[in-house]
């Protein structure tokens, strides 16, 4: 399991480039008294990470609120803001795998890193010492079956596969049978990422929920949209579309290392009330971390530092 300061380390190395955005304008503003300046630039901050702006102006009238009933103090102010930054990232939440067989549908338009994602998820589910089948359903895009196959063979992972164009919910039918077959712990399913000339594809994602819920009716389900950390706010109105198809149960933010909008995070958990629960910060196979809001804060805003 990995340490909160070691989260924190990757956090910081996957931030750079949204830390870097915001530095100019954190550099001096805790050191100054809590002025109209002050909070005007510390909105701008925020907006410059893109939190949005309805975010950056909620967290600053809650800081300004505790300024007000005396907390004045640069060391109180930074105490608070990282409070509001926590409680507006909402509580990490770990996937619910238990008991097996579950089953994890991940969903995501085409570029978002849905493809990485599951290989490093399987990755790491496998280094948990769990037994893991993948279901390549994104039938529709070329190349979509064979990228997954890479990523598999680097995870070492098995993978059901049918030809290129073929039905999404016959592949993850076949893969419900192989995963009792096998008596393997978790199902990853990889869904298209965009419309089919034929197609609805938020109608196919339903079909292969309804194809999960009617196979394993009691196993547990995730649902995890991979958003890339680049689209900032953007991102949000994917995340609506794919909520309105598919109840989702999780945000994967990838990409995150070559984003400069990382606030975005801050708007998923007060927007979307839903929990990010794992974060892309590279290339690599072990480039996925499971979502901690303190120690993205003691990442994105080092100067802080931790909570009293």
């Amino acid at each position: 399991m990995e340490t909160r300061r070691g989260l924190a380390e990757r956090f910081r190395e996957g931030l750079n480039k949204t830390r870097r955005a915001i530095a100019a304008h954190l550099e001096d503003v805790f050191a100054r008294p809590p002025d109209d300046e002050f909070f005007d630039r510390l909105e701008e901050a925020l907006i410059a990470a893109d939190a949005g702006v309805e975010v950056a102006a909620d967290v600053v009238a809650q800081l300004r609120r505790r300024a007000m009933m005396g907390v004045w103090r640069p060391e109180d102010l930074r105490r608070s803001f990282r409070e509001i930054i926590v409680d507006h990232l909402g509580a990490a939440e770990p996937l619910r795998l238990d008991p097996p067989p579950a089953v994890v549908l991940v969903l995501g338009v085409n570029g978002s890193g849905k493809t990485t994602t599951i290989g490093k998820l399987a990755h790491r589910l496998t280094h948990e010492r769990r037994r893991v089948l993948i279901a390549a359903a994104d039938t529709f895009r070329a190349a979509a079956i064979e990228q997954v196959q890479v990523w598999a063979d680097r995870a070492g992972v098995p993978v059901v596969r049918h030809r290129e164009g073929a039905d999404p919910a016959a592949v993850v039918y076949d893969a419900l049978q192989a995963l009792g077959a096998r008596r393997a712990d978790v199902l990853i399913v990889d869904t298209a990422g965009r419309l089919h000339t034929k197609v609805n594809l938020m109608e196919e994602l339903r079909k292969i929920r309804r194809v999960v819920e009617r196979h394993l009716p009691a196993a547990p389900v995730e649902s995890l949209l991979v958003l890339d950390a680049n689209t900032g706010q953007n991102g949000l109105q994917q995340a609506r579309q794919f909520q309105q198809a598919v109840p989702l149960t999780g945000i994967v933010v990838a990409k995150l290392d070559s984003s400069a909008k990382g606030g975005v995070l801050l708007a998923i958990g007060r927007s979307m009330r839903i929990s990010v629960k794992f974060v892309g910060t590279g290339e690599g196979v072990d480039d996925l971390h499971p979502f901690d809001p303190e120690a993205f804060a003691d990442a994105l805003f080092p100067a802080l530092g931790p909570a009293a």
